[in-house]
């Protein structure tokens, strides 16, 4: 049984170890173990992910298989009813088990009633999630490079669903 709910304060330490328990094996074989550490620590020192959650308006979710955390995800509204799917990390055993698509569909749905019309997201060139994201109707709008400190980059497509009236 999956369960989704809105994630609290009082999370931020099960959303870190989550995140270390998802982050390097997602892409130790894509950036370097440097610019790995950086991001950790730019995006998810518990500062940063209280300072996401308080003062940037996402909003994070916390994902349950059996009463056991799996994942979470967060998203943001942006401009012009369009919303930005901020992260979104499940447990590598979860993954192609249909729980992406889950917490996709339960984040849709969720800013479909705040009005959205589109839903944008940031992957990186070489991350194969790019594919899932294109079977559940994203597109690739534009390929850019991010500088965020330190001489790093996310090299990443943005991706855009319409989600319609």
């Amino acid at each position: 049984m999956i369960e989704i709910r809105e994630a609290q304060p009082e999370d931020i330490p099960l959303i870190r170890e989550l995140t270390f328990k998802v982050w390097p094996q997602t892409y130790s074989s894509i950036l370097s173990q440097q610019q790995i550490d950086f991001m950790l620590q730019m995006m998810y020192s518990e500062t940063a992910l209280a300072k996401q959650m308080h003062e940037d308006g996402c909003t994070f979710i916390l994902v349950y298989e059996n009463g056991n955390p799996t994942g979470f995800a967060s998203f943001l509204e942006m401009e012009n009813n369009t919303w930005k799917l901020d992260k979104i990390y499940l447990l590598h055993s979860q993954q192609g088990k249909g729980m992406g698509r889950t917490v996709l569909d339960y984040i849709i749905n969720t800013i479909k009633e705040k009005g959205a019309a589109a839903l944008q997201l940031q992957v990186n060139r070489y991350n194969k999630a790019k594919d899932f994201y294109e079977r559940l109707g994203f597109s690739v709008i534009q390929i850019a490079d991010f500088g965020i400190g330190n001489g790093f980059f996310m090299n990443d497509y943005v991706m855009e669903k319409k989600l319609g009236e």
